[in-house]
């Protein structure tokens, strides 16, 4: 897994900037704030539901507005031409998934190597309707020993936040459960592609 080595939330001045402005267009656009940022260094930012590329545009004016320094895991086709460095610049990670298990390894390994890091990973894995949620960003959280921020963005009531931390316990079906519960009335921009949100991980 590739890190940019600089993004845009390296620059004080920027950020600062960006701050304030991202405040007033979430304004503009009718989108209220839930919640401040967790204070701690380093934790999994789960972004759900995930039924739009809109969702990256409101996660990074969330990210701004709270002051949340993030990196952001998307396909890695994302990332090419110069399109693709204005978007690492962002603080997008290109993920190749077709390698599932070396991603989660490597993202263990970055939170391990740094102080401060916050990874924001659609649990989806995609924006298109699926029937169950990956588990990489629960491997990756329990892995690193970091908790989960369950975030959120629901359309319905145009509001979003990073939502409350959840220590991952190691046993992955009855923590998706409880996870879950916290997602079962949020509603993406596209309803009809919005998982239905009960433990459908969970074998009867």
């Amino acid at each position: 897994m590739y890190l940019p080595k600089k993004t845009i939330f390296d620059s004080s001045i920027a950020t600062f900037f960006l701050h304030y402005l991202s405040r007033f267009l979430l304004f503009i656009l009718g989108w209220r704030i839930e919640g401040k940022a967790p204070e701690i260094n380093k934790y999994v930012l789960i972004a759900a539901p995930h039924t739009s590329n809109w969702d990256y545009f409101y996660t990074l004016l969330l990210a701004f507005a709270l002051k949340i320094p993030i990196y952001a895991m998307g396909k890695k086709e994302l990332c090419q031409g110069y399109l693709g460095k204005v978007l690492m610049w962002l603080g997008l990670v290109p993920i190749d998934r077709t390698k599932s298990n070396n991603t989660v390894d490597s993202a263990i390994q970055a939170f391990q190597d740094r102080e401060k890091m916050v990874m924001v990973i659609p649990p989806s894995g995609t924006r298109a309707r699926v029937k169950r949620w990956k588990s990489g960003f629960y491997h990756i959280a329990f892995g690193a020993g970091v908790p989960i921020s369950l975030g959120y963005l629901d359309y319905s009531t145009k509001t979003g936040g990073t939502g409350k931390l959840f220590t991952p316990t190691g046993n992955y079906e009855a923590d998706m459960i409880e996870i879950k519960q916290n997602y079962k009335n949020y509603q993406g921009k596209y309803p009809d592609m919005t998982l239905n949100y009960l433990p459908v991980e969970v074998p009867v």
